[in-house]
């Protein structure tokens, strides 16, 4: 007993280095919650004393192959965590994406294919790759001791939590109160989630926030099997370009990270001078003394714009090059000068003379005539430069670029 207590009390009170605080200040960076901080703080003091790095585990349902940079905000702290020479477990969730997460759903998720699973997972990890070092990155696929349970040991592991204690979670109340159906296997989740820190001997899982209730689940059961509990590092959710909804390709505020370099430039600074210090805190690899730095020296009178152009420029090189970064900047630049991009996309439209708002329409630089009108009302659509005011407008056969707003290009030949 007293041999227990005082492992207990040597691993408590590790003393916390230089450079194990600036590790957790690392961590701590951007996160929406750490659990058990403390316990991270020794895990990090004990990792340096011994050399040995922790295990970080994120697990992703194979589900959403096309990431936006919402989705990179959780792969940027596995990122840092690499950086600090810990090792990062990339975890594909095969097995469980065959049960479907109900994480903040109020019905029940159709299960994958295996076919859909293996596609989504080899897309999802190119993708991911864009952000984590893939030397660095250790990939595991939960059958992998999921599979080998069978039925006797998926009951065994059912014994070890309750339905009262699965019922804590929200969304499951929810569904209860409301008569929404509950499937039995949905309960699996959860557990299968948590066992998989049990078979990775996980120090610390990331996840966002709606993971929480599983992230916790798995501490449970690492406790259970006799392991050190994990420690939880939650995310927040990214809002997007309208600086109000989180980043969906539904709400189209996103910034997908394969889209080309100009785009990804144009929205970037389309972002307002306030958001974009939460675009740095999540997004950026800079240190946060260099981002501190970059934001006294705006408060000093340096013009915001440089500021934006500096994240966009960092993004850009991630996701494509150097080169593509000084290219997006050039036609950013062009633009903003009323300058037609280089790489403006042709369309082929008969049907002359033809008026401007259905031109507009075909074309796809307006959803609908409506909003041509309103765009022309507004001054935002123009021809070959020259701003256009009658909505009445008909153009005969000719070739020449539409322009609407600062981003929206087409070189179009019109024909009879």
């Amino acid at each position: 007993m007293n041999v227990s207590a005082n492992s207990a009390n040597e691993k408590a009170t590790l003393p916390l280095s230089e450079k194990v605080q600036e590790a957790l200040a690392i961590t701590k960076r951007g996160v929406d919650e750490l659990l058990i901080e403390s316990e991270f703080a020794q895990k990090l003091a004990r990792s340096e004393k011994t050399g040995k790095p922790l295990r970080v585990k994120l697990g992703l349902d194979p589900t959403a192959p096309d990431l936006h940079l919402g989705h990179t905000v959780v792969l940027n702290k596995l990122r840092q965590l690499q950086n600090l020479g810990h090792q990062v477990i990339f975890l594909i969730g095969d097995f469980t994406s065959m049960i479907g997460d109900p994480s903040g759903r109020n019905v029940t998720r159709p299960p994958l294919t295996r076919e859909q699973i293996e596609t989504n997972a080899m897309t999802y990890f190119r993708q991911a790759s864009l952000v984590l070092d893939p030397e660095r990155t250790e990939i595991r696929y939960n059958s992998e001791w999921s599979d080998p349970l069978g039925a006797r040991g998926m009951i065994q592991l059912a014994s070890r939590y309750t339905v009262a204690r699965m019922m804590e979670r929200d969304d499951f109340t929810k569904r209860y109160k409301s008569g929404t159906p509950i499937s039995v296997h949905e309960f699996l989740y959860p557990l299968m989630q948590g066992y998989d820190s049990v078979a990775l001997e996980s120090d610390l899982e990331l996840g966002g926030t709606d993971q929480k209730f599983n992230l916790l689940v798995g501490r449970e059961l690492q406790k259970d099997y006799g392991q050190e509990p994990q420690c939880i590092l939650t995310m927040p959710l990214l809002e997007g370009l309208d600086g109000v909804e989180k980043m969906s390709k539904s709400k189209n505020n996103y910034i997908g990270i394969t889209e080309p370099g100009n785009t990804m430039f144009g929205k970037l600074m389309s972002i307002s001078d306030v958001m974009m210090w939460r675009y740095y805190e999540l997004l950026s690899f800079r240190s946060i003394g260099d981002i501190a730095q970059l934001k006294a020296d705006v408060e000093a009178g340096m013009n915001p714009r440089d500021a934006k152009v500096a994240l966009a420029r960092e993004i850009v090189t991630r996701f494509h090059s150097a080169q593509a970064a000084d290219d997006a900047l050039a036609d950013f630049v062009n633009r903003a000068k009323g300058g037609i991009p280089d790489d403006v996309q042709e369309v082929a439209v008969s049907g002359a003379p033809l008026g401007i708002g259905v031109l507009l329409k075909q074309t796809g630089l307006c959803a609908s005539t409506s909003e041509a009108n309103r765009m022309i009302d507004q001054g935002g659509v123009r021809i070959d430069g020259a701003v256009i005011s009658d909505k009445g407008l008909k153009l005969e056969a000719s070739t020449f670029v539409l322009q609407v707003g600062k981003r929206k290009f087409a070189r179009v030949t019109l024909s009879a």
